[in-house]
């Protein structure tokens, strides 16, 4: 499979999976579904669909079969995350993810995440300890304006170069805006605002 560095440099497709989860009851223990959507640059290609467990340690196992027991692993080069949890809390271990897929794997954000806040609602779930150590294995948060983000398996300054090219409008790649398009609809009869 070629690099992204390769496939920039050719101006060949690249093809991303993109994951986002859908609205969720606020109680605890519920599934919480997510999407993944395929997209060639940025035209919808295919779309996978699983369930995680709201605040969960899950998500990493899930993300990662979603994928690879789909037809689309082989011809996948990059793995987008919005943000790193789903289901709340349920944080994603990025290394292992990017080691499982055998791909780079981002984390996407709109914005810088508030630390302070985020340890504070850690402090509410178990395993406290651990989840905060997932969020420091992630890595550095890079920018690329308009994008923030965080990479494993993926130089940051060709991630930077990447993401543009994976986005129509604003500052979300295309496939983590249809997912969230797509999972707010399925859950709630509508698409949602804030894609």
């Amino acid at each position: 499979m070629k690099t992204l560095e390769e496939l920039l440099q050719k101006n060949i497709t690249i093809r991303t999976i993109g994951f986002d989860d859908a609205p969720f009851e606020k109680r605890r223990g519920v599934s919480v579904k997510v999407a993944g959507i395929v997209c060639a640059d940025t035209r919808f290609e295919g779309m996978v669909w699983g369930t995680v467990q709201k605040d969960g340690d899950d998500a990493t196992k899930v993300l990662s079969q979603l994928l690879l027991q789909s037809k689309f692993y082989e011809q996948v080069h990059l793995i987008l995350i919005d943000g790193l949890a789903v289901g709340g809390f349920n944080l994603i271990d990025l290394p292992e993810l990017a080691q499982r897929l055998e791909r780079p794997c981002v984390s996407v954000m709109r914005k810088p995440p508030n630390i302070a806040a985020i340890q504070q609602a850690l402090k509410n779930l178990p395993d406290t300890a651990k989840r905060l150590d997932l969020i420091r294995k992630a890595g550095p948060i890079h920018t690329q304006k308009p994008f923030y983000f965080q990479t494993q398996g993926g130089n940051p300054e060709t991630v930077g170069k990447v993401l543009p090219r994976l986005t129509l409008t604003g500052h979300v790649p295309e496939a983590l805006r249809i997912a969230h398009l797509i999972g707010s609809a399925v859950m709630t009869g509508e698409s949602g605002k804030r894609a």
